[in-house]
């Protein structure tokens, strides 16, 4: 088997197959949660949520999605086709402003990655001032209809600085006293130091609901020392010519050119680029413009906005990735199809949840709920710069997890 298979954690098609069971395994006692989500995206979370199992000496516990919600038909149908067996009835394509929760069926947990667009540090930072950032509130608003046992929201890093810092504080609050109360472990997450092949940071809150009296742990990272690069992502297996989501993208001659003068790992900003082919950008300069990857290492980010130039470029080929590459990089297996057109899905697969990242957080979601020990660290934020207990103190009446590594 080679190193990439052995190494990324369960994450192409033979690591997320689900486990056997056998006779012994037959006789315990069965919990799955139930999974609502909201701001879905195409299902990277929900795959990593339904992958997800624990078992301790009596009980097996496991995810179950029930419905989920997005606004956008294409990732609408995306979710239903992978996550729903094509069952479109189980996601409410519609504006999450609308949705009656007292209508829903009943949850256990709810997931929800609300818009990140003005919380993100690309690009103009509107926090609560955008027309995203106040979405959030939606998910509390599920929270108390509901009372799910455990939630985990999801966004990005830039969130800690939006409206320079209160929003984070704001959301934290509301979220730790929605529903009957909430213990909430919040961690900034490097989804390359848990098997995913890209630099993804992501803020990511775990609600425990008070009255369980369960205290979360942060995972330890898994591949901290020991990356998985971009170029066993996406060549260890090979992708199949007639992989579906793996058209390769029509390059001018323009950027063809430009391409054979940056090396692995550089971007359009390389000294190295003749005159007449460089890009007059006043201003800022996006260190993703024209970037190509570098085969040794994982991928920088993917997203799913931007124009020419921010689609993700091939470490040695003169082109852009195909949108199947990008969505290994996100770490989802080849036999995920994205719907809609090939825009579509590349903005879908760039706004996914890594299914991997989901995965190593819920497996130990789960284990909390087991009594099942593991490998754990502090819960840290802003880089390691600042520790849960120091954002617990600018609080009132709103519990703060921090964890210690066993």
């Amino acid at each position: 088997m080679s190193k990439y298979k052995e190494r990324s954690s369960g994450y192409l098609e033979k690591k997320f197959k689900n486990a056997k069971i056998d006779s012994e395994f037959m006789k315990k006692k069965e919990i799955k949660f139930k999974l609502a989500e909201l701001f879905s995206g195409p299902g990277g979370l929900a795959l990593g949520a339904i992958r997800s199992f624990t078992e301790n000496e009596n009980t097996i516990y496991g995810i179950e999605p029930v419905w989920a919600n997005d606004y956008d038909a294409d990732t609408c149908k995306t979710y239903a086709r992978n996550i729903h067996n094509g069952e479109e009835k189980g996601v409410i394509c519609a504006d999450v402003r609308e949705i009656d929760f007292t209508k829903v069926p009943k949850f256990d947990v709810l997931a929800f990655g609300f818009p990140c667009n003005d919380f993100s540090i690309v690009g103009e930072q509107k926090g609560f001032d955008g027309k995203f950032g106040p979405l959030y509130s939606h998910g509390v608003r599920a929270i108390n209809t509901h009372n799910p046992k455990w939630f985990i929201a999801e966004n990005v890093s830039g969130l800690q600085s939006a409206n320079g810092g209160n929003a984070f504080k704001q959301i934290l609050k509301d979220l730790g006293s929605a529903g009957k109360g909430y213990v909430l472990t919040p961690h900034l997450y490097k989804f390359e130091e848990y098997g995913v092949p890209q630099q993804r940071h992501r803020i990511v809150i775990i609600g425990i609901r008070k009255d369980l009296g369960l205290h979360f742990k942060v995972p330890a990272p898994t591949t901290k020392y020991n990356y998985v690069s971009a170029l066993e992502a996406i060549e260890n297996p090979r992708i199949p010519d007639n992989a579906q989501n793996h058209e390769l993208t029509k390059q001018s001659a323009g950027v063809v050119e430009r391409l054979k003068h940056i090396p692995a790992g550089e971007n359009a900003w390389y000294d190295g680029i003749p005159q007449h082919l460089r890009l007059n950008v006043k201003g800022a300069r996006m260190s993703q413009i024209y970037k190509r990857l570098d085969p040794q290492k994982p991928s920088y980010t993917i997203t799913g906005s931007g124009g020419g130039g921010t689609h993700v470029y091939h470490w040695s080929e003169h082109r852009a990735l195909t949108n199947r590459e990008r969505a290994r990089l996100q770490s989802f297996p080849d036999d995920f199809v994205f719907e809609g057109s090939k825009e579509s899905a590349r903005k879908q697969i760039g706004m996914a949840v890594p299914p991997v990242g989901a995965q190593a957080i819920i497996s130990a979601v789960l284990k909390t709920f087991a009594g099942i020990p593991y490998e754990s660290i502090e819960s840290k934020l802003t880089n390691g710069e600042a520790n849960a207990q120091a954002i617990a103190s600018l609080f009132e009446n709103t519990k703060i997890e921090t964890t210690t590594a066993l």
